[in-house]
């Protein structure tokens, strides 16, 4: 639940030897390099397209449905050749299949008018067959003078051939012209069964190229590391006969770099991080709380000299999706949904961390979701054992608009003692906790409550104060320094509009609480109304209205709960606690093992 500290490691050894160097560091792992080099290092070098393709191909067999045995030992294998064949196969059933969409279409359109070969205009002594498709009421539109066959109809239209040398005039004509084109149906539906046999032996062809995803994988991981090695040697510093290569690692596994360098005959120092210095932010954290780092990492890395925001991330994006939920029935549909990927989740160490973080959501949503009375938009009465729990009330939106605000009181709160206490070196620690004073301050004015006025005011002018002297970083050297840092403090004490709008924010945990109940109750409603006034369909209608309406609803909470979740967390609570953005670790070892 921290930022890993590092030191930079410099090695310095023979030129001749760099490239097995290079490798052994490879395969130890747990380094970040550093370039020594004023040029810029693409991460795709010259195998970029083709590591391209070969990750296309590999996609592509993992989507295939039939999948045959792989073949984990083949010294023909050839993954050039393999992938193009892949690909090639993947263009020619892209190409069957758009044909084959393009002949159906064509069928369905043709069908109506029946199978037929246009004549040469000599057979007919240049009459010609002009095709519309007219609808039946307009079919009194019709000039009368027109030589013209209905050779189909349906509900709607009439299918018509008119005969004649010219083709109609619009004016004479109340739909514009259908092309039949000169194909005729019995060879379009030839070539479909062409086209459907090909298509067939495409896919066939595709399930017998599965058998190379494993040593595909395989090959694409050693390409990976062959490419990470040339990045690696492109990143030192060649001079004469010797190389320095430079690379943040971790403090707890300097003894492994120091005995590596030992063995390898490098010379070695060790430095600690100078002011110059930009390191990479590893973050480390437990397993449990792992989850809240894949999420901040979708955002934003936060700077090495900053702070870990997982843990909080975690817990409040859990209960802000909770409060948004607010429905221990939808709570419980989602536990079973995850139940039912729990396994598969488990199969890759995200995936793990996902779950986990879906988990303790879930817990807190069904916690919420009990002590706020929702099930399925339907409230429990006080007398049952369910209603024991009910403590809180949706509807009443004095009390749930004082919990909203007062939990975005808190975290910001949160994020201003934090920022002061990565900032307890420097002067404008102060300026955080007079924020602090000044939420707290207006927070308790707002609440008006009996014998805290006094308070309330103390609090606003302390945290006024504190805001004023305490914003800037500005040395005292002069005495015209003073003026300057005190407009600094002016200037930043205009951000209490920002922090009462920023709190103000936290009130969508209780509108959108309320939306979700509201449409649970509405769905519900609805249904009751279908059953009893409609007879006999009364009951399926009912059904599908309540299953219908509960799964959009489900779909909304879901949409809202993650977006205004973590909303609340990346924009209000990190303007007030990260302000300095970093780049990760990047690991120099290898992909195969």
């Amino acid at each position: 639940m921290a930022i890993v500290e590092l030191k930079k490691l410099t090695l310095c050894g023979l030129l001749s030897e760099k490239t097995e160097v290079l490798k052994k560091l490879q395969l130890l792992g747990g380094s970040h390099l550093i370039s020594l080099n004023k040029q810029l290092v693409s991460t795709e070098l010259a195998s970029e397209k083709q590591t391209e393709k070969t990750i296309q191909a590999l996609k592509y067999l993992n989507q295939s449905a039939n999948k045959r045995h792989q073949v984990q030992h083949d010294q023909a294998f050839d993954l050039d050749a393999v992938v193009q064949q892949v690909l090639q196969v993947q263009t020619d059933i892209r190409t069957l299949s758009d044909q084959r969409d393009f002949l159906i279409s064509r069928i369905a359109e043709i069908k109506p008018w029946g199978d037929f070969n246009l004549k040469a205009d000599d057979d007919f002594g240049g009459i010609k067959c002009w095709f519309y498709i007219i609808p039946k009421r307009l079919m009194k539109d019709l000039d009368n003078h027109l030589i013209f066959q209905v050779v189909y109809e349906d509900n709607i239209h009439c299918y018509v051939v008119i005969l004649a040398e010219q083709e109609p005039s619009e004016s004479s004509m109340p739909v514009p012209r259908t092309h039949t084109g000169v194909v005729s149906l019995s060879e379009l539906i030839k070539q479909l069964q062409s086209v459907e046999l090909a298509l067939e032996d495409k896919q066939a062809e595709r399930a017998s190229l599965t058998r190379w995803i494993a040593l595909i994988a395989l090959s694409l991981a050693e390409n990976n590391d062959k490419a990470t090695l040339q990045i690696a040697s492109s990143l030192t510093l060649d001079e004469d006969d010797l190389f320095v290569m430079q690379a943040w690692v971790p403090v707890k596994q300097l003894s492994r770099f120091q005995s590596f360098a030992v063995n390898a005959g490098l010379a070695v120092l060790i430095e600690e991080i100078s002011e110059r210095d930009r390191p990479p932010t590893l973050l480390e954290n437990p397993a449990l709380l792992a989850g809240g780092e894949d999420v901040i990492k979708f955002y934003q890395t936060p700077a090495y000299n900053s702070w870990d925001p997982s843990a909080v991330v975690f817990f409040s994006f859990a209960f802000f999706f909770a409060m948004i939920l607010s429905d221990a029935g939808y709570a419980a549909t989602f536990g079973l949904l995850l139940a039912f990927k729990w396994q598969k989740l488990g199969r890759h160490t995200q995936g793990k961390r996902l779950r986990l973080l879906a988990a303790v959501t879930i817990i807190f949503s069904i916690v919420w979701g009990v002590l706020t009375g929702g099930y399925f938009g339907l409230t429990p009465s006080p007398e049952s054992f369910a209603g024991w729990f009910k403590i809180l009330d949706l509807n009443d939106f004095d009390s749930m608009m004082k919990l909203s605000i007062a939990v975005g009181v808190g975290h910001i709160i949160l994020a201003n003692l934090i920022k002061a206490y990565q900032l307890k070196a420097r002067k404008t620690a102060f300026a955080a906790l007079g924020w602090v004073s000044l939420v707290l301050g207006g927070f308790l004015l707002w609440l008006a409550i009996d014998n805290t006025l006094y308070t309330s005011y103390s609090l606003l002018i302390a945290g006024g104060i504190l805001v004023l002297f305490f914003s800037s970083e500005r040395s005292i050297n002069t005495s015209s320094d003073y003026l300057w840092q005190l407009l600094d403090g002016v200037k930043n004490i205009t951000g209490i509009t920002k922090i009462f709008g920023d709190i103000l924010s936290y009130m969508r945990l209780f509108a959108l609480g309320l939306a979700s109940a509201s449409l649970a109750l509405t769905f519900n409603q609805l249904a009751e109304q279908v059953y009893t006034s409609v007879t006999g369909l009364g009951l399926l209608l009912s059904i599908l209205i309540l299953l219908l309406g509960h799964t959009l609803n489900l779909i909304l909470c879901l949409m809202s709960g993650v977006v205004h979740g973590l909303r609340l967390n990346f924009i209000e609570f990190y303007s007030w606690s990260v302000s300095d953005e970093g780049y990760a670790f990047k690991e120099f070892s290898k992909h195969r093992k």
